[in-house]
């Protein structure tokens, strides 16, 4: 039997407790999801150094995945848009059962192998993609279609799976085991094992795109200010790594469109925003770099 599947002997009367203790044995139970994703920082590693040099030649990131982990995985590549200004064709999703499986479980959707195949294949990957595939139980057969496709087409595979010796991981080029064990709830995946991959995720894409320089220092500098709330956020990014006032902030990110790195560029350097941009895009967008070549010059 998976772990996933096992009965947590812990809590064999669950039903039986009284609020706090319930409220207690589930956040208890959530935070060893931080451990098992602790455990599983070697091959993390791996699987961030071995996509770098693809993403970077113009490969995409593509996530596949079932039920909770398939939501997962098209909730972390919907964020890298807003967060790093990653393009939106270049982070892509497969969810057994298709877009309405997001909000409505699409029974069997997650069985169909071939299907998996299939959907995979009409991407039309190639050496440069990674593709990411999620299954906490280790053997959904729609996300194992996606793996076979995904190798026969020479992409980097990464398997994600809560279940150790499980094909999802074992047949990746890289896997990756969060072991969280039985679920406080028997089954429901939903719960620490979800939690899992989605801290797994998060950890995975964002030390992704620091290694792409979207990040100057630890400021968030390549978002896209698309409504008041990141506005004013771009607003406060470029005080905080300029040294700039708020109306010194304001003016050059108006004139540079809104791009928090080129205002910094062109604050710090200091230089037009012409010169910014030249300078960030002869070094892969990197802040630090892109300063330092103004400094030479």
């Amino acid at each position: 039997m998976l772990n996933t599947e096992r009965l947590d002997p812990a809590h064999a009367e669950l039903d039986l407790y009284d609020l706090p203790r319930l409220m207690q044995a589930l956040i208890t139970s959530q935070q060893q999801a931080a451990e098992a994703v602790a455990a599983a920082q070697v091959p993390l590693c791996a699987a961030v150094a071995a996509a770098q040099p693809r993403i970077q030649a113009g490969g995409r990131l593509v996530y596949v995945g079932a039920g909770t982990s398939g939501r997962l995985g098209v909730l972390d590549s919907v964020e890298l848009y807003p967060t790093f200004s990653w393009p939106k064709q270049r982070a892509l999703s497969l969810l057994a059962g298709g877009p309405q499986a997001m909000f409505v479980a699409v029974e069997g959707a997650e069985d169909d192998a071939a299907q998996g195949e299939r959907d995979l294949q009409g991407l039309g990957l190639g050496p440069l993609d990674v593709v990411l595939l999620l299954a906490a139980s280790g053997t959904t057969p729609y996300v194992l279609g996606a793996l076979q496709a995904a190798r026969a087409a020479g992409a980097l595979t990464i398997g994600f799976s809560n279940n150790p010796g499980t094909p999802v991981a074992s047949r990746a080029e890289i896997g990756i085991v969060l072991d969280t064990g039985p679920e406080l709830i028997s089954g429901s995946t939903r719960l620490k094992a979800g939690t899992a991959q989605k801290i797994a995720l998060n950890s995975f894409s964002s030390a992704l795109m620091v290694k792409l320089n979207k990040v100057y220092g630890n400021l968030m500098v390549d978002l896209q200010p698309t409504n008041a709330k990141l506005l004013k956020r771009a607003v406060t990014l470029t005080q905080l790594g300029s040294g700039a006032d708020e109306a010194q902030a304001r003016d050059m990110l108006a004139r540079c469109d809104q791009n928090v790195k080129t205002a910094l560029v062109a604050l710090l350097g200091p230089c037009e925003p012409a010169q910014a941009r030249a300078a960030l895009d002869s070094v892969h967008g990197s802040v630090r770099a892109a300063l330092a070549k103004l400094n030479e010059a």
